[in-house]
């Protein structure tokens, strides 16, 4: 549990506001301009123009971002954040940009105080400026180093490099300019109409299969275009063959039989939720009735057939077989509105998932025993459940509007759809007590009570054994590429391509998360096969590192995709121009390209599509051009074919509906652009040295 969590769940926030407070004194002493950590360590997990990032600076802040399974994703996540934000610190200090001692004040009492939410008066919603600052009277007394850290990193930081950004932008903001004469062409132009004749011969009247491509055209065009095709950082290959270590028919047997010797039991039982504890199952028992429409269980129309108290089942659903009880049926409504006061004994920790106690019963029963006393006395119902209740709807009434049954614990649900409208009660839920008034119903079904005793086909040590030992031969046999690929098609298995795997990457396209098999994918070179399979999911892998992509400009066979097409067409242009396009009039042009005299009488600037054709730069860029007026262009190669023209007419558009005051706001716009662009193009200029590899 995080530091910040552990306080609010004791409950005492002024003494939370107090310990986060307490930083500013030590920001103020520190200055305002943060270049480091508190931390050291000599694990160094990167560089950013020579500043460290910290292993345990980062793995703190990845235990306060998220854990469990978010735990890869965040990684990247929070690399690419620490990466940016060591660059616009720098960036600030050469710009010499800082936070004054007033500025700070008012970022930590101010409407954008990261604080606020824990200064609210929960009665008016207002920010409490005077008893944070009574509170910041007090700091200097706290010791506690954690905590502090904790503040500053999730709170104050934050804020301070907001603020420093805000500042950076407004400077950025302030030099953007577009003088007058630019606004002045730019009507001119967007106001132009065009009048042509061309005669056009499309790429697609010549076949791909008569144009070859080679690797050298490929590497030509890409050398040619450095800076769109070159990679940063090395990329690698790999081929696979998968043995599957699924569960096979004897498994899948045996997990049916468990459930027929349980089935007279289940069956019998008067007390489910013992039975469960006894035998576990996959599915909690949800002890309330539910609407047919909100079960999400498979063969639920086969299972509603049975009659209340009968067995459905074994049947198979995902990897488990199950047994569904119909434990009871009864009509329901299908929502309910309600109200409600709570009182909690405990809370649920938001990233274990666990609940904590809160508050005893006794303390809490105490509590509802006056908020009863003060409804029944005829107090308003909001004024006490804002006054007492511990949800988190409690301004708003404590409603619960109209909602389906199975979204509340069993005992709110059971209340909530069993009691009929105008019922008031206490009950009480694993988070505590709630006193609970049924406001409306609507429509009404029929409601099933069901337990799923639900038990997952577990793959056998036999079956995992048989897997493994298949791929262990076939990656013992398998010591080259011909090798590889011959085993492969002996056994009638595909040899998989995968796409390309970076350094860091925790998952593999075809065949998802592998960290494991990343790291062996870098500690080996192209041709090698790993000795070892690996295991994904239910499959064994068997690899060989098909390519490897230093930085630079990739081998052909990596870009052809991307390139082919462009270069195929550069040849067909080529091709139509020499073998094509013969005369020196439109007239003459269309006989010997086989084609028609076309014309456009409108093409506008501002949209030059043209029939036939589409939009093509290079045509409207040459429709454009006054000096072509009156004369046959030579053969143009364009997007999508190539085109002679003869500009007949430029002229200009009447009643333009662009003012050069608009026409100023989109320069702008388009610049303000230029600027959120900006960190990338800082980052690309930026030294980055990236070690995580080595930890994760």
């Amino acid at each position: 549990m995080s530091v910040i969590q552990r306080i609010r769940d004791k409950g005492a926030w002024i003494v939370f506001a107090i310990i986060a407070l307490a930083l500013i004194a030590f920001i103020l002493q520190d200055g305002v301009r943060r270049g480091g950590s508190g931390f050291s360590s000599n694990s160094v997990l990167g560089k950013v123009n020579g500043q460290n990032i910290e292993r345990v600076d980062f793995e703190q802040k990845l235990l306060m971002y998220g854990k469990g399974q978010q735990r890869e994703q965040l990684i990247g996540q929070l690399w690419n954040q620490e990466v940016s934000t060591l660059i616009m610190k720098q960036e600030f200090d050469k710009l010499g940009l800082s936070i004054s001692q007033k500025e700070l004040n008012e970022i930590i009492f101010g409407e954008r105080s990261p604080l606020k939410r824990e200064f609210t008066d929960p009665q008016t919603g207002i920010f409490d400026v005077e008893k944070a600052k009574q509170a910041f009277a007090q700091i200097k007394k706290s010791k506690n180093s954690e905590q502090q850290a904790g503040i500053i990193e999730a709170y104050i930081e934050p804020a301070i490099l907001q603020a420093l950004n805000d500042k950076y932008q407004a400077m950025l903001q302030q030099s953007l300019y577009v003088p007058k004469w630019m606004i002045e062409k730019q009507q001119a132009d967007n106001n132009l109409v065009s009048a042509v004749s061309f005669v056009y011969v499309p790429y697609s009247a010549v076949s791909d299969s008569t144009i070859k491509v080679s690797d050298d055209d490929i590497l030509n065009y890409a050398k040619k275009h450095k800076k769109e095709y070159e990679r940063e950082e090395e990329t690698r290959t790999i081929s696979f063959v998968s043995f599957s270590a699924s569960a096979s028919a004897a498994d899948s047997s045996a997990t049916k039989n468990q459930l027929y010797l349980l089935k007279s039991e289940f069956s019998s039982t008067s007390d489910i939720p013992s039975f469960f504890a006894k035998n576990a199952t996959e599915s909690p028992f949800y002890d309330s009735y539910v609407s047919k429409k909100e079960i999400k269980q498979k063969s639920i129309d086969s299972i509603i057939k049975v009659p209340a108290g009968g067995i459905y089942g074994p049947y198979v659903d995902g990897n488990n077989f199950v047994l569904a009880r119909v434990v009871g049926v009864k009509q329901i409504p299908d929502s309910v509105k309600v109200r409600h006061i709570l009182i909690s004994t405990h809370q649920q920790d938001q990233n274990s998932g666990t609940l904590a106690r809160v508050r005893e019963d006794s303390a809490a029963r105490k509590i509802m025993d006056t908020v009863e006393a003060e409804i029944k006395s005829g107090k308003n119902f909001d004024s006490v459940c804002a006054k007492f209740s511990d949800d988190g709807n409690k301004n708003k009434g404590g409603v619960y509007d109209f909602f389906a049954s199975a979204r509340m614990v069993p005992t709110f649900n059971d209340f909530s759809f069993n009691k009929p409208v105008g019922s008031k009660g206490v009950i009480q839920t694993e988070f505590g007590f709630h006193y609970v008034e049924v406001l409306a119903q609507k429509g009404s079904g029929p409601g099933y009570k069901i337990a799923y005793l639900s038990k997952p086909i577990i793959v056998s040590n036999e079956t995992d054994a048989a897997a493994n030992n298949a791929a262990s031969q076939f990656a013992g046999t398998s010591r080259n590429k011909k090798q590889f690929d011959d085993n492969a098609a002996k056994l009638n298995k595909l040899s998989i391509p995968s796409g390309e795997i970076k350094e860091n990457d925790f998952t593999i396209s075809g065949l998802g998360e592998s960290r494991q098999l990343v790291r062996w994918v870098y500690e080996h070179s192209a041709g090698d096969v790993n000795d070892q399979p690996i295991r994904i999911g239910d499959k064994y892998i068997v690899s060989i590192i098909s390519s490897v992509i230093k930085p630079g400009l990739p081998p052909a066979q990596v870009i052809r995709p991307a390139i082919e097409s462009i270069v195929r067409n550069q040849k067909k242009a080529k091709q139509i121009i020499e073998n094509k396009f013969k005369g020196n009039t439109l007239e003459a042009l269309a006989i010997s390209t086989g084609s028609t005299l076309q014309k456009s009488d409108s093409l506008l600037f501002t949209n030059p599509f043209i029939p036939g054709v589409g939009n093509d730069s290079k045509f409207s860029g040459t429709a454009f051009n006054a000096s072509n007026k009156g004369k046959v262009t030579e053969p143009v190669a364009g997007t999508s074919g190539v085109f002679a023209l003869r500009v007949e007419n430029i002229g200009a558009k009447a009643n333009s509906t662009q003012t050069p005051e608009s026409i100023r706001q989109a320069a702008l716009q388009s610049q303000r652009m230029a600027i959120y662009r900006g960190s990338e193009a800082l980052r690309k200029s930026s030294a980055v040295k990236d070690y995580r590899s080595k930890f994760y």
